[in-house]
């Protein structure tokens, strides 16, 4: 597809509108919602609308900072993600979904990762009284759905822009993979990268791993200090966490998220502790966690990150309409 603009970081906002790679992007993104909404709707779940602001936010959030805003006098945070506000809908809602925008100062080295905005958008999805397998079944069956129908409704795009359709149509071909943690840390020492058996699974592993294969894989069970104190810690694994990453194949990394949530209030307290949160912080939560929330699982889905991997683009700067990449002032 022909293009006026080649670079490596976004080009002004009317360029960056006119393009056609651009305008084909956001047409499979288009189509890539219809097929999230349908989907979910058809499973049962109720779309909501989360928050933007909150007195507290999701803290556990890699190497990123916070935005603070003055909401009447107090210090209110951007939303970084809406899982504190996914708990709190199960109240109402047996099984919800948000597609909501997220505000993350990350770093500015992850402007040359192609992987990161400083403002994005999220598919959350959380289901009450469901586990880690019934959470990635419907992540399996989702990201299988968008792809089908993507596919049907817009291959003239993708194949625009230069995507082999044969690829996507490998997502396909069977059940997701599935490695956990350990495995994947040992994977990476095997290719030569000093992967921390202890943290996640960095930005330069993930697309290590997801080199290695044609299909989506879930990667399980990460150690207990790497991700926040919402993630269930297993009752007979000590130290390992009931959550799970989403990675697509042909280095395209993560796309998803998502884990077994703790809703016991010892635990959820102990753990804020543990991770070096402040529960006084959180007391609206915490209040509603006392009161008692039901026991959930669930995952965050990256919307550019996903459309980046069907369109087959280098950036996800590319598959936004107005791109915030981090370190650079934009519109």
């Amino acid at each position: 597809m022909n293009d006026t603009y080649d670079g490596e970081l976004p080009p002004p906002l009317p360029v960056h509108l006119a393009s056609p790679v651009t305008q084909s992007a956001l047409r499979v993104q288009h189509q890539v919602l219809v097929a999230v909404r349908e989907f979910l709707g058809g499973e049962g779940f109720t779309e909501l609308l989360p928050p933007v602001i909150g007195p507290v936010t999701d803290p556990g959030v890699r190497g990123s900072k916070q935005l603070d805003v003055d909401y009447y006098g107090h210090r209110y945070k951007l939303m970084t993600s809406g899982i504190l506000y996914k708990q709190a809908s199960l109240l109402g809602f047996g099984k919800i979904f948000y597609i909501a925008p997220n505000v993350r100062a990350e770093p500015v080295e992850t402007c040359s990762t192609r992987r990161h905005l400083a403002e994005f958008h999220q598919i959350d999805v959380e289901l009450a009284g469901a586990s880690r397998a019934q959470a990635q079944d419907v992540a399996e069956r989702l990201l299988t759905h968008v792809v089908k129908h993507v596919l049907a409704t817009v291959p003239g795009e993708l194949t625009g822009l230069g995507r082999d359709l044969t690829t996507l149509a490998g997502v396909l071909s069977g059940t997701f993979g599935r490695m956990t943690h350990a495995a994947a840390v040992a994977r990476l020492h095997e290719l030569g990268h000093p992967q921390s058996p202890d943290a996640e699974i960095d930005w330069t592993g993930e697309e290590l791993l997801s080199r290695t294969t044609g299909r989506p894989f879930f990667v399980d069970d990460y150690p207990k200090g790497s991700r926040g104190f919402y993630d269930r810690e297993s009752t007979t694994e000590p130290g390992i966490l009931r959550n799970f990453d989403l990675l697509a194949p042909g280095g395209f990394g993560e796309l998803a998220s998502g884990s077994e949530r703790e809703s016991d209030y010892a635990r959820i307290v102990t753990r804020m502790r543990e991770t070096g949160e402040n529960p006084a912080k959180y007391g609206w939560y915490l209040d509603m966690v006392r009161e008692g929330i039901p026991a959930s699982a669930g995952f965050g889905l990256g919307l550019e990150r996903l459309v980046r991997f069907l369109t087959g683009l280098d950036a996800v700067w590319r598959v936004n309409a107005y791109p915030k990449v981090p370190g650079l002032v934009a519109p």
